[in-house]
């Protein structure tokens, strides 16, 4: 029932820009999808999608530099707390979605788990993140400081990793799920706190594009991840297919890839019992080299958080210095003001 005072303004969105940014990021996720799969590394389609992914991105960021209103602001890149957050998001990405992705394929195939029983076996991972970003974040508003926890995060997730990487035909239940709970904390302690971190440093009106800045360049290093790790765990297992199973066997299914042996549990179950026992043993390995593959990212994730700064916390949330301004509302009758003295602000709105 409070007549507040509201300011109609006009806005231009990027549309263009919109576009550029997904088509040359498409491009260049089909270069990591086809790459190797469907097409030599350095076949014409490869080299051409890589040059047309480079070529949008470049125009992406001249058509963000003369928009009106672009839709992710280069100036907030300026601000080296906001560009180490972005590359680290990017790491995150890479090692969180990269690699869990393939967590429910090895209970599958590894360990024979249904496709539900895969995915209550991942909850030690989400009980690690939630505890630490909870806890985190508790602390974090008591203390005020925040730089501690993203270093600690990507070391712990190096930790986690290199568990990861260890997971084999023999590893038990109880041995995965402390390696995904050593995981799991470790993403926690990121996450969340990098986005507080930009949010703690940009301008009340840039809050909404550093926030979806930040999410994006995870949900981007995540693809790419998946399409990364994906072509590497189809390359191990079509080197480790033919060296764990007997040749005469192989020869006799037709020597089928490592992508199509992948597709289904059955389709391994039916295999003969040599052939079957290979290929389970062929994807515990090539699995491991895929999370071998992400400690690297880790490891500079965790160099790059100790450039991160740590400024103090900000005490206000309000546009325009309103949290500074004391003002009492007249009551009118039933307590329910019945006058408008809620000074505006010039400053626009996220």
């Amino acid at each position: 029932v409070l007549n507040l005072p509201f300011v109609r303004r006009q806005h231009k969105v990027d549309y263009f820009g919109a576009t550029l940014l997904v088509a040359g990021v498409s491009a260049l996720l089909l270069v990591t999808v086809w790459g190797g799969n469907e097409y030599r590394w350095g076949s014409s389609t490869i080299t051409g999608l890589a040059a047309l992914g480079g070529f949008l991105m470049i125009a992406f960021v001249f058509q963000e530099r003369r928009a009106a209103e672009p839709i992710l602001p280069l100036r907030l890149f300026r601000n080296s707390v906001v560009s180490l957050a972005s590359a680290i998001s990017i790491l995150v990405g890479l090692s969180m979605f990269g690699v869990t992705v393939f967590l429910p394929l090895y209970f599958q195939i590894v360990t024979g788990a249904s496709a539900t029983k895969s995915g209550l076996l991942m909850i030690p991972m989400v009980v690690g993140l939630m505890l630490t970003s909870i806890s985190s974040g508790r602390i974090i508003s008591h203390t005020g400081k925040y730089r501690m926890f993203p270093i600690a995060g990507s070391l712990v997730t190096t930790v986690g990793l290199l568990l990861m990487s260890r997971l084999d035909v023999g590893t038990t239940r109880l041995e995965s799920s402390a390696y995904m709970f050593v995981l799991g904390c470790g993403l926690g302690m990121m996450m969340q706190t990098l986005i507080l971190a930009v949010q703690n440093v940009v301008p009340h009106a840039d809050m909404g594009a550093a926030t979806s800045g930040v999410t994006f360049f995870r949900s981007m290093g995540g693809a790419f991840g998946v399409a990364a790790f994906g072509s590497i765990l189809n390359n191990r297992l079509d080197y480790y297919v033919p060296r764990h199973v007997p040749p005469a066997v192989l020869q006799s299914l037709g020597s089928p890839s490592g992508d199509a042996l992948g597709r289904s549990r059955r389709v391994i179950e039916a295999l003969p019992e040599l052939a079957r026992i290979g290929v389970i043993q062929s994807f515990a390995d090539s699995l491991q080299v895929v999370f071998m593959a992400a400690v690297p990212l880790a490891v500079v994730a965790f160099l790059l958080t100790w450039f991160l700064k740590e400024v103090p916390l900000r005490e206000d949330v309000h546009v325009g210095g309103v949290a500074e301004t004391e003002f009492e509302l007249p009551l009118g009758p039933g307590g329910i003001s019945d006058e408008r003295p809620l000074p505006t602000s010039s400053t626009p709105s996220a």
